[in-house]
C-alpha cells in the first residue's frame, strides 16, 4: 500500500485540502501497516490540520496510548516465540540442559524420593466424588490404598508417605501407581497419573525436538512434559 493512499483512505489529501470520499480500509491494508506508518501518518495528520480547529490533544495521546500497546504486545509475542524456540530446538547443546532435570509427565512406575514415599499428581477429565490413588509392588500386591475424596475438574496433587495400609516401611522400589475416580452417579471419570522422575538421555526426534529418557517412564517427547522440577 503507497503512503498517497494510506493518507487517501484517513480523508487526508497530501497536499493540504480533504479527500471528497474517504477510500475503504481492507483487512489486509491495515495488517501491512507498521510503525514507521504510524508516524508518517500522524506527521501528516499535523502537518495537514486546520490551523482554526486544530486536532484534540486527548484524542493524540489516545491514539499513541493505543498504538503503544499494541507495540508492546507485538514485542512480548516475539520474545514469547523465541522462547519457545529455544526450548523446541534441535541444538544439541541446548537439548543438553534437560540432562539431570526431574519432570512430571504421565507414568504408572515411580521412584521414592532419597527419605521415602512418592510424591505425584492426577489429572480428572471431570470432577469426581471420589479419587483413589493404590500403590503397588514389585510383585503387583497393594502397598497402599489412598482416598483422597471429592475433587474437581483438573490437576491435583498427592503426596505418599512411602509407608504400606499395615503402616511398615514399603522399601525402595520401584512402585506402580494405578488412580481411578468416579462421579457422583457412579460412573468412570478419566483420570491420569502423573509421575515425576529424572531424565537420564535425550535424543533428538526426527522432527528436531529433543526425546527425553525417563527411568520407569521410557521416551517422552517434551510436550508430554507437565512440569519441570
Amino acid at each position: 500500500m503507497s503512503f498517497d493512499s494510506t493518507l487517501a483512505g484517513l480523508g487526508i489529501n497530501r497536499y493540504g485540502s480533504a479527500a471528497a470520499a474517504p477510500a475503504p480500509t481492507t483487512q489486509a491494508a491495515a495488517q501491512s501497516m507498521d510503525q514507521g506508518d504510524f508516524l508518517r501518518l500522524m506527521t501528516a495528520q499535523m502537518k495537514n490540520q486546520d490551523p482554526f480547529d486544530p486536532v484534540d490533544n486527548t484524542q493524540m495521546v489516545a491514539q499513541m496510548a493505543q498504538f503503544s500497546s499494541l507495540a508492546g504486545i507485538s514485542e512480548m509475542n516475539t520474545t514469547l516465540k523465541s522462547i519457545q524456540d529455544r526450548l523446541n530446538t534441535s541444538d544439541p547443546n541446548a537439548a543438553l540442559n534437560w540432562i539431570g532435570r526431574t519432570v512430571l509427565t504421565e507414568g504408572a512406575t515411580a521412584y521414592p524420593r532419597t527419605g521415602g514415599g512418592i510424591e505425584g499428581g492426577i489429572e480428572l477429565d471431570g470432577a469426581a466424588a471420589g479419587v483413589t490413588v493404590t500403590i503397588q509392588g514389585a510383585n503387583g500386591e497393594t502397598l497402599r490404598t489412598v482416598d483422597l475424596g471429592a475433587q474437581p475438574k483438573g490437576t491435583i496433587n498427592y503426596d505418599w508417605d512411602g509407608t504400606t495400609d499395615s503402616g511398615e516401611a514399603a522399601g525402595a522400589g520401584p512402585f506402580t501407581v494405578k488412580v481411578s475416580a468416579r462421579n457422583a452417579e457412579g460412573g468412570v471419570v478419566g483420570a491420569r497419573n502423573l509421575v515425576w522422575a529424572p531424565v537420564t538421555s535425550v535424543a533428538l526426534g526426527s522432527d528436531g525436538k529433543p526425546i527425553l529418557t525417563l527411568p520407569g517412564v521410557g521416551q517422552v517427547p517434551i510436550t508430554a512434559v507437565r512440569k519441570i522440577g
